[in-house]
C-alpha cells in the first residue's frame, strides 16, 4: 500500500497508546513521591535533616539541568520508542539503588540516576502525545495522562494509610516504589511494539531525524520563554511544597501521617478528576494564557493561610488541587502551538531542564530555611519562612502569564486564546 494510501490510526489505537504511555508514568510519579511520607521516619532512623531531605530531591533535579535537553536530542534523534525505553530502564534502576542502603551518598546516587529516567521519560511521553494527538483532542490527552501520573502520586502520599506496615522501616517504603517502578519498564516495551506495528499499517506523519542544532535552542519565540517562566516558579511552588508538606502537616498543624499524607494527595486527587475536563474545556474555548494566569492566582493566599491562620486544611489545599488541575492542562499542550514538531522533543527538554533546575533549587532553599529556622513540632513558626517562598512564587506565575496573554492578543501570537477544536474543524 502507498505511504499516503495508509490511513491515520483510529481513535481506538490512540487511545491505547495513551494508555500504556501514562502506565509508565504511573510508576515514575510514584517513586518520585514515596519519599515526601517518609520524611519524618528518615529523620528518627537515620537522622537525617530537612536539609538532607531536599538535598534527596535536588539529586533527582540536578541532572536534568543537563540531561534533559539531551533527552529531548536524542528523542529527536533516535525516535521515540528507543528513547522511551533508554529513560524507562533508568527509572528502574535509581529506585534500586535508592533502597539498597540508608547512607546518604548511596540513596542520592539513587535519586540522581533516576532523575536522568525519569524526567526525561516524562519529555519523551509528552512529545509522544503530541505526536499522536496533535489537532485532535490534544489538551484532553494530556489531561488524562497527568491524571495518571498523578494517581502514582495519590497512592505514593496515602501509601501510610494502605501500606501502614512498611513504615515501621525506612527500606520497605522504598522497595513498594522499586515495584511500582517496573512500570515504566512495562509501559515503554508495550509501546515500543504499538509504535512498530503502526508505522506499517498507519500513516503516522514524519518523524524528524533532522540534526538539532544547538543555536536552535535560542530561537524559540517570547511566548514559549513566557510559558516555560510560568511552569519553572509554578512547579517550584507546588513539588518543593509537597516533598515537606507531610511533615508540615505533622508538626505545625498536629496531624496524623495518614491524614497529612491525604491532604497532601488532595491537590492530586482534584488533577486527577479535573486535568482531562479542563483540557477537554480549553480545547474547546482557547484562552490559554487568560486561564494560566487565573490558576496562578489561587497559588498566592494558599501557603500564608496555611502559615498564619487555623482555617480548616481542606480549604488551601482545595484551592491548590484547581491550580495543579488547570495549569498543566493548558500549559503543555500549549507548547505543541509554539515550536515546529521537528524540534519538539528538544523544546520540551529545555522546558523540563528549567522546571528541575528551579525546583531542584528550591526544595534546597526551603530545606535550607526549615533547618535556619529550627522548624519542627516546638516550633513551627520556622516554617514560615519557606511559607512565603511559595506565595511570591505563585505571584510571579501571575506576572508571567498576564505578560504571555498580552503577547498572545498581540500581531506576534501563536493563536493560544483562540485556538479551539472548532477551528481545527
Amino acid at each position: 500500500m502507498p505511504e499516503n494510501a495508509r490511513p491515520e490510526p483510529s481513535p481506538l489505537y490512540r487511545w491505547l497508546v495513551l494508555i500504556f504511555v501514562s502506565l509508565a508514568m504511573f510508576g515514575s510519579y510514584y517513586a518520585y513521591d514515596a519519599l515526601s511520607p517518609l520524611a519524618d521516619v528518615l529523620k528518627q532512623q537515620l537522622r537525617f535533616s530537612d536539609l538532607d531531605i531536599g538535598f534527596l530531591q535536588f539529586m533527582y533535579s540536578f541532572p536534568n539541568m543537563f540531561t534533559v535537553v539531551i533527552g529531548g536530542f536524542i528523542i529527536d534523534r533516535l525516535g521515540l520508542r528507543k528513547a522511551l525505553m533508554i529513560f524507562a530502564v533508568l527509572s528502574f534502576i535509581g529506585p534500586a539503588i535508592t533502597a539498597a542502603s540508608g547512607h546518604l551518598s548511596v540513596m542520592a546516587t539513587g535519586r540522581l540516576i533516576f532523575g536522568m529516567g525519569a524526567e526525561s521519560l516524562n519529555v519523551a511521553v509528552t512529545t509522544s502525545l503530541a505526536r499522536w494527538f496533535r489537532g485532535k483532542e490534544l489538551s484532553f490527552a494530556f489531561g488524562l495522562n497527568l491524571t495518571a501520573s498523578r494517581l502514582g502520586t495519590f497512592a505514593a502520599l496515602n501509601s501510610p494509610t494502605w501500606a501502614r506496615w512498611a513504615y515501621t522501616n525506612w527500606r520497605n517504603p522504598f522497595l513498594i516504589a522499586l515495584a511500582f517502578s517496573s512500570l515504566c519498564v512495562a509501559g515503554a516495551v508495550i509501546y515500543w511494539m504499538m509504535e512498530t506495528w503502526a508505522e506499517s499499517h498507519y500513516d503516522l506523519g514524519k518523524v524528524s531525524t533532522d540534526k538539532v542544532i544547538f543555536a536552535d535552542l535560542f530561537k524559540f519565540g517570547l511566548s514559549y520563554w513566557l510559558i516555560v517562566a510560568l511552569c519553572v516558579v509554578f512547579y517550584s511552588a507546588i513539588f518543593p511544597f509537597q516533598t515537606f508538606a507531610v511533615k508540615f502537616f505533622m508538626e505545625a498543624h498536629g496531624t496524623s501521617r495518614e491524614f497529612g499524607g491525604f491532604l497532601s494527595s488532595m491537590l492530586t486527587l482534584f488533577a486527577m478528576i479535573a486535568t482531562p475536563l479542563f483540557g477537554l474545556w480549553v480545547d474547546r474555548v482557547g484562552k490559554r494564557a487568560l486561564l494560566m494566569m487565573l490558576g496562578s492566582m489561587l497559588l498566592i493566599p494558599v501557603y500564608l493561610m496555611m502559615a498564619y491562620t487555623h482555617v480548616n486544611l481542606y480549604v488551601p489545599m482545595a484551592m491548590m488541587g484547581i491550580a495543579f488541575s488547570l495549569i498543566p492542562a493548558v500549559l503543555w499542550p500549549s507548547v505543541a502551538y509554539l515550536v515546529d514538531q521537528a524540534k519538539l522533543g528538544t523544546a520540551y527538554g529545555l522546558m523540563t531542564m528549567l522546571q528541575n533546575i528551579g525546583f531542584g533549587g528550591f526544595n534546597l532553599l526551603v530545606g535550607w530555611a526549615n533547618t535556619y529556622t529550627h522548624a519542627g513540632a516546638d516550633n513551627p513558626a520556622g516554617y514560615n519562612l519557606g511559607m512565603w517562598i511559595f506565595s511570591v512564587l505563585g505571584f510571579l506565575g501571575v506576572l508571567f502569564a498576564f505578560l504571555l496573554r498580552q503577547r498572545e492578543l498581540g500581531p506576534h501570537g501563536h493563536g493560544l486564546e483562540t485556538i479551539t477544536t472548532a477551528t481545527k474543524s
